[in-house]
């Protein structure tokens, strides 16, 4: 009650869930666009990891956050290249190939980060971004602080969000996109490329859940750390769903899991006799609640997880 009461309080909890939230819209962002293409992205998870090692690794070597920025948005292309490859070229069962990029990932990084930072992994200060105030927005009350006070991936972040509504809902290849999902055998019929339209959505979407990673590293932590992704690409994959494959959807329900995710931060200092991995589960149960009761029945594209062959139309 006193959080309620208190609008310092409030601005806290929005703002750390709002924080909190920023790797799991990017991460969804990612997972909307490659499933509106037919192409089931389990392996958000793995880009969301390769996407904060590649920001560390490019943020320690040229001392820039900018260079960390865009070496980050490259290795979350790389690894959809591997979903691309095999589950759009070779056919390779989607679900199969995410999990096995996640695994890959999760070994690749933890070895070449001993390699890479050595014995100052755990205590090396990368260069970041840090928060701005956006002149007399930052000044509304509890809106201001909360939305207009924060780093510039913040931003880039609502950014993304309306460019991708954009591109699906109010351009001409944004409609090829969907239909790709649903009926890939009409965009054939119609002389467009279905592999290049789903390579194309399929390492846009590497390099976006990526940026979830870079956000990690250079503006939350600034250092690399073994798993650090912790799970949040299987909360976004749920967010796809609980936004019915929609960005606006999708960031909505991002917000809601930041809520619980620092709401229960907030639970933990405040009653310290309770284990705290009884409140650590509580995004993951709001989660698996909201899927169960506020979806209903979702339809995801027709077409996501299956191979098309042309000669099988």
């Amino acid at each position: 009650m006193d959080a309620l009461l208190n609008p310092q309080a409030i601005v806290e909890v929005l703002s750390s869930s709002l924080r909190l939230s920023v790797p799991l819209v990017f991460a969804a962002l990612a997972g909307v666009l490659s499933e509106r293409s037919g192409v089931f992205n389990i392996a958000l998870e793995g880009k969301i990891l390769a996407g904060a090692f590649g920001a560390a690794v490019g943020a320690f070597f040229m001392d820039d956050p900018y260079s960390g920025l865009v070496v980050g948005m490259l290795f979350g292309m790389m690894a959809g290249s591997i979903l691309a490859v095999l589950g759009v070229t070779f056919g390779v069962n989607q679900i199969v190939t995410g999990i096995a990029i996640n695994i890959f990932v999760l070994g690749i990084t933890a070895f070449l980060s001993r390699i890479v930072f050595g014995a100052q992994a755990n205590t090396l200060k990368l260069p970041g971004f840090k928060a701005f105030e956006i002149p007399w927005l930052s000044s509304i009350p509890i809106i201001g602080p909360v939305l207009f006070s924060q780093d510039l991936l913040v931003y880039v972040m609502f950014a993304s969000v309306a460019l991708v509504f954009l591109f699906l809902y109010r351009t001409t290849w944004g409609l090829a996109v969907r239909a790709v999902g649903e009926n890939p055998a009409a965009v054939d019929s119609a002389g467009l490329s279905v592999p290049a339209l789903r390579y194309g959505c399929v390492m846009a979407a590497g390099a976006i859940a990526a940026l979830g990673g870079c956000y990690l590293v250079l503006s939350q932590v600034f250092l690399f750390s073994e798993h650090m992704s912790a799970g949040k690409g299987f909360i976004a994959l749920a967010a796809v769903i609980l936004g019915r494959w929609s960005p606006v959807g999708a960031l909505l329900a991002c917000l809601l899991f930041g809520f619980f995710d620092a709401l229960q931060l907030r639970l933990q200092f405040n009653y310290p006799d309770v284990p705290h991995q009884f409140f650590l589960m509580l995004p993951y149960l709001i989660s698996i609640l909201a899927l169960v009761g506020l979806v209903g029945k979702p339809r995801p594209p027709a077409s996501v997880g299956r191979h098309y062959r042309r000669e099988a139309k």
